[in-house]
């Protein structure tokens, strides 16, 4: 019989603090896996990228080169959200208890509780992983979409100011709306727009599934099955050298952008359980508890110069 007690789950919730606050965004992990962490952080980091250029030319020991060299900041900012959910301790216990009866009778009672936690707060996991590119920030809001400007909010505000554009070389649109019957030759025509730069790093083409499929179906009816055409599976961009893969993601669904770059310029940062967040559960009524966490979530470019990203502006179909 599974029997707990507020005071086993509070007793948890101090003693694991720290590592089920970070599991948000472990289970965040389909999308921010292509993305590098900035673990620890609570408000702004401003980053920046060197302008300028330098070249040799033929020796002459009076030639100064005085061309302006300057720093181009970008400001990833951390919000702290919280939530407080109602729940009934044991209700949750049985969803659970099946896994962890699972790892041995002698531990169920024992890791019970920890368990009932590690299941609340995986599931904020799920909607922090929705929201990473789609988010927009409102401070009066209740979601987890309201938290922080997710990477499309932040790239249509960059359009809007017209830092990404055609003419700055970081924008591509597409001029017609990609499907099974065009997807391969839009996406190379895509990557073939980027810098020489950008072509020289390996890079990551995040793109909705829906895109994903129609790839894959295109290339399947175009090749054919010539004998290089060993799996249905594309990982790479067909004529990148594989230097391109292709991440197809479920947060992306009913995106108008699709992002070109590399690993290290798409960033995210979290607490990592600092001293300012919280996790505890309390009593406040005689069957149900309240979970209550603090957590600081945010994303932001790295740099938006052409050697760093492309975007590609999506065609509605």
């Amino acid at each position: 019989m599974i029997k707990i007690t507020d005071a086993d789950l509070q007793k948890s919730a101090t003693t694991y603090r720290k590592k089920l606050l970070q599991l948000p965004v472990i289970n965040a992990m389909a999308t921010l896996q292509h993305m590098t962490g900035i673990p620890g952080l609570a408000g702004r980091l401003t980053v920046g990228t060197l302008s300028g250029d330098i070249e040799l030319g033929p020796y002459n020991a009076k030639r100064i080169d005085s061309s302006d060299t300057g720093i181009l900041p970008r400001t990833l900012e951390t919000f702290l959200g919280s939530v407080i959910k109602e729940f009934d301790p044991n209700t949750v216990a049985k969803t659970v208890y099946g896994e962890v009866f699972a790892q041995g009778k002698e531990l169920v009672h024992a890791d019970i509780t920890r368990q009932v936690l590690v299941y609340l707060s995986a599931r904020l996991g799920h909607k922090l992983n929705m929201a990473i590119f789609s988010a927009k920030r409102n401070p009066d809001g209740s979601k987890t979409t309201e938290l922080f400007n997710g990477f499309d909010t932040i790239t249509s505000s960059e359009i809007t100011a017209g830092k990404i554009s055609t003419n700055e070389g970081n924008l591509f649109e597409f001029g017609t709306a990609i499907d099974s019957t065009n997807a391969v030759d839009a996406l190379k025509t895509y990557y073939r727009k980027a810098s020489e730069e950008l072509k020289g790093e390996h890079t990551k083409m995040l793109i909705p599934r829906s895109i994903y499929d129609a790839y894959t179906d295109d290339y399947q009816a175009t090749v054919g099955a010539v004998p290089y055409n060993k799996e249905f599976k594309k990982t790479f961009l067909e004529g990148s050298d594989d230097m391109c893969t292709l991440v197809p993601l479920s947060s992306k669904k009913g995106s108008e952008f699709i992002q070109l770059t590399t690993k290290g310029n798409m960033m995210y940062g979290y607490g990592a359980g600092l001293a300012d967040e919280t996790l505890t559960v309390e009593k406040h009524h005689a069957f149900i508890l309240d979970y209550v966490a603090t957590m600081y979530f945010g994303v932001e470019y790295e740099s938006i110069d052409p050697k760093r990203l492309l975007i590609g502006q999506l065609v509605k179909s």
